[in-house]
């Protein structure tokens, strides 16, 4: 199993300098990749989780984390896709694709419906909705003349270019919970991303799931990527899963291999003793420094 690391999303740590300083520790370290993820806004009223305040564009993000790096990959955990047109999010990720040298991961998922009402979005069929969005993504960056006709979008015969370097396209992994959204990653996706909410205890159900969505549509499951998304947080003691001595967490990691999953990532964006603004910066980046190195990949 492939073991990553979520580039600093939120808190003081959260600047230029430490995703470059991150990201460059990774990669000396022998981290397969680093990752982002999205969010727009936490309402007034929600629990004031670390993690969901004041985060950084994750585009905006994979784009200095790429100029910064040579060779780790660089992905979203995940990127909403109501929150944009699939043409225009389709030329940014081509564009950063083509600027990594092809290193990137796309994550996509449904957001938050506290923001849907933000950016216009509607919740009804967005089932529908986001298999036609991966459709349209992948017409986009594999077809010499593209169109699209559908329920929810239209796109005129055309060019689109850039082309992304990998081909076919950049992996499109489906971040899920609900039944309905992992049948539809192994119906449709490259690989399933595991939700931070979802119980550890169901991890091993949810990605059998998704390997039988795959079967079903006449797929190799073991073509599929599955990534887990661990929420670290270093500690003495602790008997939560990634939660503990470093010792423990790797063992927590070990068992993910074997539930099947081909890639996990360490995450301390939600963990308040790091990813905090009332954190001291160069505190938080120290700490989590030594993290990457006790974590680090054999």
């Amino acid at each position: 199993m492939k073991i990553a690391f979520a580039a600093p999303m939120t808190g003081s740590w959260a600047t230029a300098q430490g995703l470059t300083r991150i990201a460059q520790r990774a990669e000396r370290l022998g981290y397969h990749s680093l990752w982002t993820y999205q969010r727009l806004f936490a309402p007034l009223g929600e629990s004031r989780e670390e993690g969901a305040h004041c985060v950084l564009d994750p585009v905006v993000a994979m784009t200095h984390l790429a100029a910064h790096t040579s060779s780790i990959r660089i992905g979203a955990a995940v990127l909403n896709m109501p929150y944009a047109a699939p043409p225009v999010l389709a030329k940014q990720l081509a564009t950063l694709d083509l600027f990594s040298g092809g290193r990137l991961d796309v994550g996509l998922g449904l957001g938050a419906e506290t923001e849907y009402a933000a950016v216009g979005a509607d919740t009804r069929g967005r089932g529908r909705r986001a298999e036609e969005f991966v459709s349209v993504l992948k017409n986009l960056w594999t077809a010499e003349v593209a169109e699209h006709h559908g329920e929810f979008y239209t796109v005129p015969a055309c060019h689109f270019g850039p082309k992304p370097v990998q081909r076919p396209h950049p992996p499109l992994l489906l971040g899920a919970r609900a039944l309905p959204a992992l049948r539809r990653a192994g119906r449709i996706a490259d690989g399933w991303i595991a939700s931070r909410s979802s119980d550890p205890a169901t991890l091993g159900e949810l990605l059998a799931t998704v390997r039988g969505a795959a079967e079903d549509a006449g797929r190799d499951p073991d073509s599929l990527r599955y990534v887990c998304r661990a929420s670290v947080q270093v500690r003495p003691s602790g008997g939560a899963p990634f939660c503990g001595p470093a010792e423990k967490i790797r063992d927590d990691f070990a068992r993910l291999a074997e539930l099947g999953f081909t890639e996990a990532f360490v995450d301390l964006n939600f963990d308040p003793e790091i990813a905090s603004v009332d954190i001291d910066a160069e505190a938080a980046l120290d700490r989590a420094e030594a993290i990457l190195e006790e974590l680090a990949p054999a």
